[in-house]
């Protein structure tokens, strides 16, 4: 298969973003790939560049709040292969990154040859993941997790870098110093994010962004 195009790579870890382009470029040397170490630069970086032909995500970046950035992505690329890659590899998070819409899972720990034939897969259409790791019969997401993410993909990019920052900590004059606007857009967007997510006040969202957390969300059988 001749991949083409641009690639994303997001991750905030010099080295492996370095293993991964590697492992891309073995499959693909005719792509050019792009790189992304935050949840800013990848928000930044998806307005600027629409027709990704490959998307490579760390769960764990600066700025990502369990699997928002996995739905941040897949809701702009529906049908743009998504393989998660993480140093969480407990398979429930595995499952749960399927289910919420990527189409494969890479460990951290993976060896370049099984990276390189993990990318192969995926692009063929085919869903990979970890061999020692057995299929998940049943769904682990319920329909609240599932309403959740409707809403999280809801946001505007905007939207959405605001409540990764307001997640942070972050006052609203901090946030429109940082993004360059004034206090009053702010506080529009914070009026559209608490009507998107169904809550009334700033520390509502915090909650509910932080039920998307991996550590938040069930291990199979402790429901």
């Amino acid at each position: 298969m001749a991949l083409q195009g641009y690639i994303l790579i997001a991750d905030d870890h010099p080295l492996f973003r370095m293993a991964l382009k590697q492992a891309v470029m073995q499959s693909f040397p005719q792509a050019t790939v792009v790189e992304a170490e935050s949840i800013d630069q990848l928000e930044k970086t998806t307005e600027s560049n629409q027709d990704f032909s490959l998307l490579l995500l760390d769960l764990n970046m600066p700025g990502a709040h369990g699997f928002s950035g996995l739905i941040y992505l897949r809701d702009r690329y529906q049908d743009t292969p998504l393989i998660v890659v993480s140093a969480s590899e407990e398979a429930h998070v595995i499952y749960k990154a399927l289910e919420f819409g990527a189409n494969g899972f890479i460990p951290k720990s993976a060896a370049l040859d099984e990276m390189v034939a993990a990318i192969d897969a995926i692009c063929r259409g085919e869903r990979w993941w970890p061999a020692n790791v057995m299929p998940q019969q049943n769904p682990l997401l319920n329909d609240q997790h599932r309403d959740l993410a409707k809403s999280i993909a809801s946001l505007t990019p905007q939207q959405f870098r605001v409540l990764g920052m307001l997640a942070e900590g972050q006052l609203n004059k901090q946030i429109a110093y940082e993004l360059n606007v004034s206090e009053a857009t702010i506080k529009a967007h914070m009026t559209a994010i608490f009507r998107k997510l169904g809550v009334r006040n700033r520390t509502q969202a915090v909650i509910r962004l932080q039920q998307l957390d991996v550590e938040y969300l069930p291990v199979p059988g402790t429901e």
